[in-house]
């Protein structure tokens, strides 16, 4: 387990940002062409190197744009590779049934905080990685000791090739390398908190392991409801279109959009950053990024996005066309074993109704939270509001005062 300290300045961070810009990002096939041309005109002493990557990232990459965008944190932070081993303890398969015996490990982020608070543990959705919740890592520092982790095959942590071939054996990779990073970490018992992606797996962990897990806040968890259980009319007249058909053949060949975005090579980062500017710019459903915070996001999205191929993959095991999944929480709920709040945006698109149906049949308290101005990443859409969903949620660890940390204005819990 390595870690290190890192802090940036906000002109170190400018510099570093046009650098990255300029070198990666705005490289065009006649600049390429160009400088190829250059190279070949050289002595013949030299080997005539091609100047662009095709896909500019790598885990290195990765790092240094966290580190960019997280210098947006004002509390300081250590940032670790985890080392989880060569795959769960006990089982002849090593992660992802990789032929290697090289141990990987979970990029992980821990933020200072003070003596004695209750631990949350921050677990980011598909296509994401830890950097994304920037936006709230300072206020919730002030009342937890926050970690932040990337899954395994995602973010800054080992990307192993994916050979997983079934729902069970894809779910078992990703919770038992929780598992595997908890006990790495120490960690006895602490809050769970997953966003999309990450709280189905989140949910899925809290059943096998609920002595692990204090209390469980699911943060517009995919994976509630199947197919048959959501009776999709649209869905189904879509698959019968030559469009639908088409679309469900790439899903099940687990064709996933990052495939796109590497096909893409130098275009892909104008790509991202388009998405980036509309979703959280003129398309906003809350607080629009600043040009700073759309800036480093962006360069962190990319990397993210166009790096090895590991994680994503996962999809097609996880869910079925339309993003429904092929074991949903729902036919579960009556196991649960951990006090939960869902939060979820009014926008979001995740249908909040899977909560409503699962908590009919729990036995431990749950709660649901919507916080207005906010879509599916609530957390970046309305951070003051999401918070206050947090803190409410957890205000038995935080207080002895049950009428402590009410909810903000307009977010709801119902």
């Amino acid at each position: 387990m390595c870690s290190s300290k890192f802090r940036l300045s906000r002109r170190s961070i400018s510099t570093l940002t046009a650098k990255t810009m300029a070198e990666e990002f705005n490289s065009s096939p006649a600049a390429a062409a160009t400088a190829t041309a250059t190279a070949s005109s050289t002595s013949k002493t030299k080997k005539s190197i091609w100047p662009l990557r095709w896909i500019p990232s790598s885990t290195d990459h990765i790092i240094a744009a966290e580190k960019r965008l997280l210098s947006l944190v004002k509390t300081s932070y250590t940032q670790e590779k985890v080392d989880i081993g060569t795959g769960p303890p006990g089982s002849k398969l090593r992660w992802f049934r990789s032929a290697s015996n090289e141990s990987r490990f979970i990029n992980t982020v821990t933020f200072d905080s003070k003596e004695d608070s209750p631990t949350l543990v921050m677990v980011h959705g598909y296509a994401a990685a830890q950097g994304f919740f920037f936006r709230n890592f300072d206020a919730l520092t002030k009342h937890f000791r926050v970690i932040a982790i990337d899954q395994l095959g995602w973010g800054g942590s080992s990307r192993p090739d994916f050979t997983c071939k079934s729902t069970e054996e894809t779910e078992a990779w990703f919770i038992d390398s929780l598992e595997e990073w908890r006990k790495a970490k120490n960690l006895d018992k602490f809050v769970l908190l997953g966003h999309s992606f990450g709280g189905y797996i989140a949910a899925k962990y809290a059943l096998k392991h609920p002595e692990r897990v204090q209390h469980l806040i699911l943060v517009g968890p995919a994976g509630f409801t199947s197919e048959t259980e959501h009776k999709s009319e649209w869905l189904t007249k879509f698959r019968s279109t030559w469009k639908g058909a088409v679309m469900n053949h790439l899903w099940e060949s687990n064709f996933t959009p990052m495939k796109v975005l590497r096909g893409l090579g130098p275009w892909g980062p104008n790509l991202v950053r388009r998405y980036t500017s509309a979703r959280f710019g003129e398309y906003s459903t809350g607080d629009m990024l600043t040009g700073e915070e759309s800036s480093l996001l962006t360069d962190y999205i990319y990397h993210t996005l166009a790096a090895k191929a590991s994680g994503e993959l996962c999809l097609k095991y996880i869910f079925s066309f339309g993003a429904f999944a092929r074991s949903p929480l729902l036919q579960r709920s009556s196991e649960w074993k951990v006090p939960t709040t869902f939060i979820y945006g009014v926008e979001d698109w995740m249908n909040y109704e899977g909560a409503v149906g699962a908590r009919k049949n729990m036995s431990v308290p749950c709660d649901i939270i919507r916080v207005p101005k906010a879509g599916h990443f609530v957390f970046l859409d309305n951070a003051n509001g999401f918070h206050s969903a947090v803190l409410h949620a957890c205000r038995r660890f935080l207080s002895s005062d049950p009428n402590s940390y009410p909810l903000a204005e307009g977010v709801v819990s119902i």
